[in-house]
């Protein structure tokens, strides 16, 4: 039961580090600084996607997964749990190209209009 939550909590870690990665850039709104961690967070995130890797994490949740007499899955986190919600089909590199880019172009957006907004405070 205990590695069963855990699995769980590294499933809900894994997503919110895939919604920071890709929306984060809003929160440098109410803290400025928040772009350290939000930057090297989303090239990470682009880097994965980019090379075809799986993020350790995956492999994190699968070890406890089986550790709790679950099976885990072969392939990532994406394509494990949101691609079957976004795409009928399989990932293939050219949609994991489309998610980096998604991932980096909302973020240079995000950034762009804050660094806009800020330098016309000034």
């Amino acid at each position: 039961m205990l590695f069963r939550l855990a699995a769980d909590a590294v499933l809900l870690l894994h997503l919110a580090f895939i919604l920071f990665a890709l929306c984060g850039a809003a929160l440098t709104l109410r803290w400025p600084r928040m772009w350290r961690i939000h930057l090297p967070a989303t090239l990470w995130a682009a880097g994965i996607e980019l090379m075809g890797a799986i993020c350790p994490l995956t492999y994190l949740e699968n070890e406890l997964r089986v550790h709790a007499g679950q099976q885990g899955y072969a392939e990532g986190f994406i394509e494990h749990y949101l691609l079957p919600l976004i795409y009928p089909a399989g990932l293939t590199p050219p949609m994991q190209y489309i998610l980096a880019g998604v991932v980096l172009g909302v973020n240079l957006v995000l950034y762009a209009w804050l660094w806009l907004r800020r330098h016309r405070q000034r």
